[in-house]
């Protein structure tokens, strides 16, 4: 299987992650933007989805992404795509926003959907490659990095779970 990877051409990896951005984020922005849309009355929205979104759109994060989009503008976007973690809460800023989708959203989503496949493609496919690689060639390395793996997912449900009994704590204490 490595060998099969690491003879994928360069224009297909770059193909393929250019594609997965820019679908991920385009969905993030039109569901943010649908929640925009539905909540200018200040209804909280029926659909399940949108609701849970409208309620992340309230957290100090989707506040602190909003206040990032409204100082850059439209280079907001294409700059979510430098940093681990900014992509989902700066293109769902830029929906809730209503950033104009055709003139500004559009272009700069392309932008970063290019430096996203360029990273990925070049050193972040040379990463998963060097992984892949170690783990098949050893039981021990696949064991520990399935270890890793698991201890991350455990930490982030950890903070989130504590995260949101400290936010249910301060509105119930309001």
């Amino acid at each position: 299987m490595p060998d099969q990877l690491e003879s994928a051409p360069f224009a297909g990896i770059f193909g393929f992650f250019f594609a997965v951005a820019f679908v991920r984020t385009l969905v993030t922005y039109g569901v943010a933007r649908a929640v925009a849309g539905t909540t200018l009355d200040g209804a909280r929205p029926d659909n399940r989805v949108l609701a849970r979104v409208h309620a992340w759109s309230l957290t100090p994060g989707a506040q602190r992404a909003t206040t990032f989009v409204h100082r850059w503008g439209v280079l907001a976007v294409p700059m979510s795509f430098c940093a681990v973690g900014t992509k989902t809460v700066v293109n769902a800023a830029a929906g809730l926003t209503r950033m104009p989708f055709a003139t500004r959203y559009l272009p700069a989503l392309v932008v970063g959907c290019l430096v996203h496949a360029t990273i990925y493609a070049t050193v972040g496919w040379a990463a998963w490659t060097a992984a892949l690689a170690g783990a098949t060639g050893s039981g021990w390395v696949a064991v520990a990095l399935g270890g890793f793996v698991l201890l991350v997912v455990l930490v982030v449900l950890r903070a989130r779970r504590v995260r949101r009994s400290r936010t249910t704590s301060e509105t119930s204490g309001s």
